[in-house]
């Protein structure tokens, strides 16, 4: 990655030549009020934009821009001096105003807000899931390794002590070789089979169709730039407020990409995972307009280096493993559990318990701190805009992660079990499985 240059500002202001060229050149150099500022463009300033909007608030927030006018606003009471912006779009006309970008947009638009910085060569940092399905995930992930500028999705578990420490004792060898994992989550959003199943669930939504009844459009909401580039719908209260939209396949992937980003992250980062060689998933019939509340779905990886063969398997809302059911470990109701040769260990977002037999308790060693402190999740991408150096969830990494999560999804709707074929993004034993991996997009909108 290359590392920011910051010449003399008097020196480099002198020529519009050099200006031009440095824009032409590569990655964003810094060009601020304050030289050691980024210049930041906040696209997304509602619900978790306003958290990464307050993370990174100790940089230079040049623009605003959000469908929700009353975001919008609160956010430019914030940063008057920012530009404001309704369509992400038109923030793009401007793009020698700022340096990078913080996209915290809906789960459908989010490649069609990061594509644009990383062809402008503006570093990005992207919420998760990367991007809407299979496709357009490829396509930002090879746009960040040609642009060559700092990125990191929105992973925030990733840099916490916890999970690093984790990684140390499965890299480490403390249970031996892993050829089986289990990741289970108790969030129960999404298609139910009856009402009360909702309802002991705590889902504030329960439809099975794609509503038939028009709501008023809120005055706050421009509606048409929401739905962006997804499929046109009238506005209806099952969508907004809230994250309710991410339910529903139109717009979003429910459980298995949302929640696959921080949990499957783990074994993904410790047993240096990649692209898996089958997929296959199962749970209730196949609703086609909203994910499943509950469903689970077992990969299976290859060989690789000092890594056997691996079956990873992702459980969600009611499901869990035969090991939590039966009580054989802790009967947590998040978790991801690691199956190695000399015993097991179990962890969240918090903790880890190592389950290894009495007798060889006292032979297990203690893995020797490798990973160093994350400096925070937000700051390590700040100071990559600025020094070149490296994050641990660049799109490289995490563009891998959000596939395979996608690919969950695509073996549950196709009801089959996948042959992946990454290099050509394609199963080859069910060509049933494309349009899942990708879709039209409205017009007006394009990744290119």
């Amino acid at each position: 990655m290359a590392i920011i240059n910051r010449p003399d500002r008097r020196t480099f202001l002198k020529s519009t030549g050099a200006v031009a060229a440095a824009w032409a050149a590569g990655p964003a150099v810094l060009r601020s009020q304050a030289p050691d500022k980024l210049r930041l463009a906040i696209i997304g300033c509602g619900g978790q934009g306003r958290a990464n909007m307050k993370r990174v608030a100790g940089e230079q927030i040049v623009a605003l821009c959000d469908v929700d006018a009353n975001a919008l606003n609160q956010a430019a009471q914030q940063y008057p001096q920012a530009r404001k912006e309704t369509d992400f779009r038109r923030l793009f006309d401007h793009a020698n105003e700022f340096d990078a970008v913080v996209v915290s947009t809906t789960e459908h638009t989010h490649a069609f807000a990061t594509l644009p910085a990383l062809q402008l060569k503006k570093h990005v940092y992207c919420e998760k899931p990367l991007a809407y399905n299979v496709h357009q995930t490829r396509i930002i992930r090879e746009a960040a390794e040609k642009a060559g500028v700092a990125t990191q999705m929105g992973t925030q578990i990733h840099a916490s002590d916890n999970y690093r420490r984790v990684v140390e004792h499965i890299q480490g060898g403390t249970i031996g070789k892993v050829t089986e994992c289990h990741v289970w989550v108790a969030r129960a959003w999404g298609w139910h089979a009856t009402e009360d199943e909702a309802k002991q669930a705590k889902d504030i939504v329960f439809v099975q169709e794609r509503p038939s009844v028009v709501d008023p459009v809120p005055a706050h909401i421009a509606w048409d730039l929401w739905l962006g580039p997804g499929p046109a719908r009238p506005y209806s209260n099952v969508y907004l407020p809230g994250p309710k939209w991410y339910r529903w396949w139109d717009y979003g992937n429910g459980t298995m990409s949302d929640l696959g980003s921080h949990w499957i992250d783990l074994p993904f980062w410790a047993l240096k995972l990649h692209a898996p060689a089958t997929i296959e998933a199962s749970g209730p019939p196949v609703n086609k307009e909203i994910a499943p509340a509950s469903m689970q779905a077992k990969y299976e990886y290859l060989a690789q280096g000092e890594q056997p063969a691996l079956t990873l398997t992702w459980y969600q809302g009611v499901n869990r493993p035969d090991l939590v059911k039966r009580g054989d470990v802790p009967q947590w109701p998040n978790g991801v559990l690691f199956v190695g040769e000399k015993g097991m260990l179990i962890a969240d977002y918090s903790r880890y318990m190592l389950l290894v037999p009495g007798e060889k308790f006292a032979e297990v060693p203690v893995p020797k701190i490798s990973i160093p402190k994350s400096v925070g999740h937000h700051q390590e991408w700040i100071d990559a805009c600025k020094t070149g150096s490296p994050t641990t969830c660049a799109f490289s990494y995490s563009g891998w992660l959000t596939e395979a999560n996608h690919l969950g999804n695509v073996a549950y709707r196709v009801g089959k079990k996948l042959e992946w074929d990454s290099v050509n993004m394609r199963a080859t034993n069910a060509p049933e499985a494309e349009p899942f991996l990708t879709r039209a997009h409205a017009p007006g909108w394009k990744l290119a």
